[in-house]
């Protein structure tokens, strides 16, 4: 496909390998596609970068009518359902997406935001939890812009999220109403705010049950499964051990199950785990995971609103809405086994 060639709904569907038809319905009825479908689309539209009507209907009437929205992960379990809700919300007031997928990678972020400088999108959506380092010599002056399910850490833009630090607090409530008093905190980050405003909340609700510092356990770790497996290795090889893990995300928690399953113990008969998100995988892993729920259509839809009220109005009603999670219990927490309890 030449560079100069505009890509085509076909383009997608090829790369995609679906039909047309499916393209079209992932587009303007995301609600109708399955996730891993819509995935799959929005991977293809982020390879081709194809643009829907919107666009030409940006380009005849000399405005644009698209969002971009910045994503370092469009894998993510998180990204899809935030996605509906952006898409729903944007949709319904004429707007369109472009997904710009950075792969982590900071020079992908910045060829995005050609589309910023060229006037091919009238706002933001960042996923990212960070500008793009260099964006000043990009563009002067960055479009209405808001951070979604990351706070922007260096950006002082708007933000729509969850409400973290609560969501940890009713995790922390929980394991304490079980018994566990020597709870580790895995996945501490000094840069991703969501993952600090969590160890903010099991830190108040140690505080509240007035658990003192000798029975904290904190790790970093960057939210990946290997992060968690890793934490398990480097509590048995300094023979500090929690009676319960309270994991930054649902992936980490995974990791800490592999991690103990290796190692032959049962979950949650000699430790329990939690998780945050609630992703697809936090209810078919064995034991199903006890996690907190994110409102992920939700916050998208929100995020999408400000972002248009950004838009016609200049300033934003508000600069931070959390919206509540909600815990989910399942299976992998118990009271503490005696045999950790006791050390």
């Amino acid at each position: 496909m030449s560079n100069s060639t505009p890509a085509t709904i076909e383009d997608v569907a090829r790369i995609a390998e679906v039909s047309i038809a499916t393209v079209s319905r992932a587009i303007h009825m995301p609600e109708k596609v399955a996730n891993s479908t819509r995935l799959k689309v929005s991977q293809a539209i982020a390879i081709t970068g194809y643009t829907t009507n919107a666009m030409a209907r940006s380009l005849r009437l000399g405005r644009s009518n698209m969002i971009l929205v910045v994503a370092p992960d469009i894998g993510d379990p998180n990204f899809s359902n935030i996605l509906v809700g952006l898409e729903n919300e944007a949709r319904s007031h004429g707007y369109g997406v472009l997904i710009g997928h950075t792969q982590n990678d900071a020079q992908r972020g910045l060829e995005y935001l050609k589309f910023l400088n060229s006037n091919q999108a009238a706002g933001l959506i960042l996923f990212t939890g960070i500008l793009p380092f260099g964006h000043q010599s990009m563009t002067a002056r960055l479009p209405p812009s808001v951070g979604v399910f990351e706070p922007v850490f260096n950006g002082g833009i708007p933000y729509v999220g969850v409400d973290d630090t609560e969501g940890a607090r009713k995790v922390i409530d929980l394991l304490i109403a079980e018994g566990h008093r020597k709870v580790a905190f895995i996945g501490d980050s000094r840069t991703r705010l969501a993952y600090s405003r969590r160890r903010m909340g099991y830190e108040a609700g140690l505080d509240a049950a007035h658990v003192g510092a000798d029975q904290r356990i904190v790790f970093e770790g960057d939210g990946t499964i290997e992060s968690g497996r890793l934490a398990v290795e480097q509590l048995f090889m300094r023979d500090t051990l929690p009676t319960a893990f309270m994991c930054v995300n649902d992936q980490t928690a995974i990791g800490v199950m592999i991690g103990l399953g290796a190692r032959g113990y049962d979950i949650p008969r000699d430790f329990s785990v939690t998780g945050f998100d609630d992703v697809p995988q936090a209810s078919f892993m064995s034991p199903a995971l006890t996690t907190i729920r994110q409102p992920r259509t939700a916050i998208g839809k929100h995020a999408m609103a400000l972002l248009l009220d950004l838009l016609s109005n200049g300033q934003p009603p508000e600069t931070e809405i959390l919206l509540r999670p909600d815990l989910v219990v399942r299976n992998s927490v118990a009271a503490p086994s005696l045999k950790w309890a006791k050390r």
